[in-house]
């Protein structure tokens, strides 16, 4: 059992893992033993996550959801089969607990008269310099 949250724990009966072999550090250990750990969690069909959630999910995962809504991870950061396993999981839950919370809604805004002008008394001053640093002669169009 997977805990996300409160009230949101994904069963391990909905995600898959699988091992493969791992590119890295291990000396001759990489090319025997295979410590990488694929997983795979098929949200669009998981009875824990709602809908909301799952729309949530699809923009934060990217190209880690497949088209078919599933989830897959990859962990090879660690020598040793049952770290690797660890850290995909929490890199899942972690993934699900960002989806969680809704962004908040954005009020636009407009910049105050004061800030206009200032930014419009910085654009002139600025001007001036750049004019005082110009060659005189035709090509100024005076």
């Amino acid at each position: 059992m997977l805990e996300i949250s409160d009230h949101i724990s994904i069963d391990d009966a909905e995600i898959t893992e699988s091992f493969i072999r791992s590119s890295g550090p291990g000396g001759q250990n990489v090319n025997k033993v295979e410590t990488a750990v694929q997983l795979r969690f098929n949200a669009a069909a998981s009875p824990s996550i709602s809908q909301a959630v799952f729309e949530r999910l699809k923009l934060i995962a990217g190209r880690r959801m497949t088209a078919d809504g599933t989830i897959v991870l990859t962990a090879q950061n660690h020598r040793s089969q049952d770290r690797n396993r660890k850290d995909a999981r929490a890199r899942l839950a972690a993934l699900i607990a960002r989806a969680l919370t809704p962004p908040k809604h954005r009020r636009p805004t407009r910049p105050s008269r004061s800030a206009r002008l200032k930014r419009m008394d910085g654009k002139k001053k600025r001007g001036q310099v750049k004019k005082t640093r110009r060659k005189s002669g035709f090509g100024d169009g005076y």
